[in-house]
């Protein structure tokens, strides 16, 4: 299922996994799950699914489907205790600008009740809040993407003054040029990098076809949180399992430092098996990739 369809104690890990520093600045890097990953799932059982990814050995989550002080059909200050209960720390989240035909009913986007939306993120120990995706009409024209710039920064503000920061997440439409120019182009020059921060969703990259490296050595510092997917072999389209596919992670983690890295989060749209299988592997793998 496609993004835009939600746009509308003892099982701690035992070992908590971090990775090697590969000169970062902040030395030991905590395994993060998006949970979207597990969107067939959490909503079904949000306490069960917490316990299980704590097992797995995910010390840090990055939310999405925030509606109305709700996550899950939990309050904030519930599914917050229920993060911590589990030892771990909800470092990031996923939000609509609220702009498209979808986004627009959701209390709790950029164009609707982002205060409060701001005012829970704090409360649930968030450091950054993420636009996660633009609806089509949201983006046909470079006018389109300009404006949505203007709003970003102007709400990034908002953000800042809860001691918050805000972030973006590409997809790979972005990358696709409009007349002679390349969308995410101009969003890396009209998003105030001093306000905002970029998500880079490195499959997404990928499968655009523009190299992760380069982004990084051009833009150095402006990409704080990554989304790690893999990508198959056969099929460019299907995620593979963190480390069974054809993205080289290792390098791209090598340039961690520059990149301005401070989270990073597993991401699974499509899975091999099981999706709660999938995050089971990609912890394991990602630990020995990088180990």
């Amino acid at each position: 299922m496609k993004r835009r369809k939600f746009i509308q104690s003892g099982a701690m890990a035992a070992a908590a996994l971090t990775l090697p520093s590969f000169g970062l600045t902040v030395p030991r890097k905590k395994i993060g799950l998006q949970l979207y990953s597990l969107r067939d799932i959490i909503f079904k059982d949000p306490e069960g699914t917490l316990k299980k990814i704590a097992e797995y050995g995910y010390q840090e989550l990055e939310t999405f489907g925030y509606n109305n002080g709700k996550l899950f059909g939990k309050t904030i200050s519930e599914f917050s205790k229920l993060v911590s209960d589990f030892g771990m720390k909800a470092t990031s989240g996923h939000y609509s600008t609220g702009q498209g035909k979808m986004g627009g009913n959701i209390q709790g986007s950029l164009k609707n009740g982002w205060e409060k939306a701001c005012t829970d993120a704090k409360t649930l120990g968030q450091e950054y809040m993420v636009i996660a995706y633009l609806e089509e009409d949201e983006r046909k024209t470079l006018d389109d993407y300009r404006r949505t710039c203007e709003l970003i920064n102007k709400q990034a503000e908002v953000c800042k003054a809860h001691g918050l920061r805000m972030g973006y997440h590409n997809h790979a439409f972005e990358f696709e040029p409009i007349g002679n120019e390349i969308p995410y182009h101009i969003m890396l020059k009209e998003l105030d990098p001093k306000l905002v921060s970029m998500e880079m969703d490195i499959y997404w990259v990928v499968y655009a076809n523009h190299d992760p490296l380069k982004m990084i050595a051009d833009h150095p510092g402006r990409f704080e949180q990554w989304h790690v997917k893999d990508m198959r072999q056969d099929d460019r389209k299907l995620n593979a399992d963190v480390g069974t596919g054809i993205i080289d992670f290792k390098s791209i983690f090598a340039k961690a430092s520059e990149s301005g890295l401070k989270h990073f989060y597993i991401e699974q749209e499509t899975y091999p098996s099981s999706s709660a299988e999938s995050i089971k592997n990609c912890s394991a793998n990602i630990k020995k990739m990088l180990g």
